[in-house]
């Protein structure tokens, strides 16, 4: 439940608890407490970092941010993977619970409290987790299939029935895709009938990450300015693909079937959006400095993070992957900067822990680990900031 203040309603604390994995990637069994605060794993490359990482957003999300194929996430020589956590929630009433996910050659069991929950959805929308990762410094820079995950990100929370959208809309794409491949004059009525679903359901994922957007600009501009000079006005926008209409949508599909067979490609729909980024009113791809860029990303994650906080009324739970060696220094302090003044619980990795100076808020709100051939024990604690 979230906490009230002056300004209204603020998102509760949640906190991983306790944390159990169980043969995934490299790790053999790995058990930790961590701090409620900050915690700080350090390792050479290899080692299992990032892995600890990657089983605490399968656990929350049920997904790898590191591969599509959930067959390879358990360890090596093994079909059968699990990751379990105990969570609480610190709002007016605290609540506590047990997730857990299990991986049987890519098969995935999943429990809330010991029981199946009522859809993956429901279960992905429990314990909300944001992870920024070195493969995301592109995010500004990159496909539009970055932005467009980041989006189906934020929707997931501020409308949860999207997901079952996506799905359908996914499963109508590649059969009039299919169907198109025998030529646009043939399989008219079926064409007709996918098209109807393709318009329909792309209507409600366009109408949901328009909205999704307008959310995410309010605070990414109060973001950017937090990290970059605040002289410079960063703007986000959807750049929809697809139409909120599904007369219109079904009309452009209908119109563009020649078009689509000889391409082998829908050339309508929320497949092709783009969330457009610009600097003080020019194309951030264009104008943006490498330095910007690298800025742009993470005003984009904490904006993703104060966005889900403000959607699901709980802060996520912050993943770094070392992030910091791939910031400059004027980032680096920036990043520093917000994790001082966020509440979400983080988890952040580093080949270097003399170079992770964070504040000491309280006792025991930081603790220090170390990974070595997939082993974790606890390290002493590196240097804090005011220490």
């Amino acid at each position: 439940m979230a906490r009230e203040d002056a300004e209204g309603p603020r998102p509760a604390r949640l906190t991983l608890d306790q944390l159990s994995i169980v043969d995934l990637r490299n790790l053999h069994q790995v058990a930790l407490e961590p701090a409620s605060g900050i915690n700080v794993i350090t390792g050479h490359n290899g080692q299992g970092k990032t892995s600890i990482l990657e089983a605490i957003y399968l656990l929350a999300t049920t997904r790898s941010f590191r591969t599509s194929r959930l067959s390879e996430v358990p360890r090596h020589g093994q079909r059968i993977g699990s990751v379990r956590a105990s969570l609480t929630e610190h709002g007016r009433f605290s609540t506590s619970r047990e997730q857990s996910v299990g991986l049987d050659r890519g098969r995935r069991t999943v429990r809330l409290d010991g029981e199946a929950p009522t859809s993956l959805t429901h279960y992905a929308t429990r314990s909300p987790v944001v992870v920024f990762d070195p493969s995301q410094m592109s995010l500004s820079t990159g496909p539009s299939s970055e932005r467009r995950t980041l989006l189906d990100r934020l929707t997931l929370f501020t409308h949860p029935a999207v997901a079952t959208h996506r799905a359908r809309y996914g499963r109508a794409l590649k059969e009039r895709q299919r169907l198109l491949s025998d030529g646009p004059d043939q399989h008219r009525a079926e064409l007709d009938a996918y098209e109807t679903l393709l318009a329909e359901h792309g209507a409600a994922i366009t109408a949901v990450r328009e909205q999704a957007t307008e959310a995410l600009a309010v605070t990414l501009l109060a973001a950017f300015h937090r990290i970059a000079a605040p002289n410079l006005v960063l703007a986000a926008s959807y750049a929809p693909g697809g139409s909120a209409d599904p007369e219109i949508a079904r009309r452009e599909l209908r119109a563009g079937r020649d078009r689509d067979a000889r391409s082998k490609r829908c050339g309508f729909g929320p497949h092709r959006d783009d969330l457009e980024l610009s600097l003080d009113g020019h194309p951030a791809r264009v104008v943006a400095s490498q330095g910007q860029h690298r800025a742009i990303t993470l005003a984009l994650k904490v904006a993703e993070q104060e966005t889900i906080g403000g959607a699901r009324g709980v802060m996520p739970i912050l993943l770094l992957d070392d992030v910091s060696s791939e910031l400059d220094p004027e980032r680096t302090a920036a990043l520093f900067d917000h994790l001082a003044s966020t509440e979400s619980q983080i988890f952040l990795t580093t080949t270097r822990q003399d170079l992770i100076l964070t504040p000491r808020r309280s006792a025991g709100e930081r603790r220090d680990w170390r990974v070595v051939e997939g082993v974790l024990s606890e390290a002493r604690s590196g240097l804090s900031s005011g220490s």
